[in-house]
């Protein structure tokens, strides 16, 4: 609250300079004002600190919206390296086949069993999984048993209704798995961020079935593909093993489809999650 007091002398000059000193009580300033036959004493209290005015609001910079930083990971690995190493050489494993060479068939079929245990182990004893490795290692799998099964088939080792059968099924779930990709991918959605796969979007789980159907499957086509050099015959069992096959091929795609846990959208998780390959 200001109180004002005024008080009016005639017969002493209270300042002979061109100005009058104003004694500020609380704040114990002195202020100048123009010279005048009157003594104002002012006593303030202390106000409060009034807010910016309109045109200090109007200077200041506009507050920026806040933006999260989009999720990104390293996808050079040494598991995601020898992973890839794996499809690179299956066009030579079935150029291989065709050319009835099935000793350098059978040395790229260990080399893909011992890269597949390697870069497995090396994700989880060096804590490099990444998302993009629960993808291309699948992948990996699939490419491989895709070459077996055309240059087998074609070798005429394979019955022709598993291998429409197996290679079916890899074509849906293939095709399931670009339509995942695109509507898990948060937006903008672009050609150029749909093929970044440091841009994480879902992650892919095989279900109990699948790793089983994965396992039978490369067992009948590595068997297969060294029967040639074998000094035995193992036509009854390799038509065991193909029925088997079939049934858990079948078996297997239908659990991608009915299974909740088999695709687990990401997009959203923080960087401190960690991406478990299984």
């Amino acid at each position: 609250m200001l109180r004002i007091l005024t008080f009016t002398t005639h017969s002493v000059p209270l300042c002979t300079a061109s100005y009058t000193p104003i004694f500020c009580l609380r704040r114990q300033h002195f202020f100048q004002c123009p010279k005048s036959r009157h003594t104002i004493l002012r006593a303030f209290s202390t106000p409060s600190q009034p807010g910016p005015s309109r045109d200090q609001q109007s200077d200041q910079p506009p507050k920026k919206p806040i933006i999260s930083k989009e999720l990104r990971e390293n996808i050079y690995t040494i598991p995601n390296l020898l992973t890839v190493s794996r499809i690179l050489a299956c066009p030579v494993l079935g150029w291989s086949i065709l050319h009835n060479d099935f000793y350098l068939a059978t040395s790229l079929l260990v080399y893909a069993g011992l890269t597949d245990l390697a870069d497995g182990y090396l994700a989880r004893r060096y804590n490099m999984h990444s998302v993009i490795g629960t993808i291309l290692d699948p992948a990996a799998d699939k490419t491989l048993m895709t070459t077996l099964t055309v240059t087998l088939t074609m070798q005429g080792m394979l019955p022709v209704p598993l291998a429409v059968i197996i290679l079916g099924r890899d074509i849906l779930l293939s095709l399931s798995a670009f339509y995942i990709r695109y509507t898990t991918l948060p937006p903008p959605k672009t050609i150029l961020r749909y093929w970044d796969f440091s841009i994480p979007s879902a992650e892919v789980r095989p279900t109990l079935i699948s790793k089983v159907n994965t396992a039978l499957q490369l067992g009948l086509m590595g068997t297969t593909t060294i029967s040639p050099i074998l000094p035995f015959e193992l036509g009854l069992p390799l038509q065991g093993l193909q029925w088997i096959v079939a049934t858990t091929t079948v078996w297997s795609g239908l659990s991608y489809l009915f299974s909740k846990e088999a695709v687990r959208v990401i997009s959203q998780r923080t960087p401190k999650d960690t991406h478990i390959k299984d």
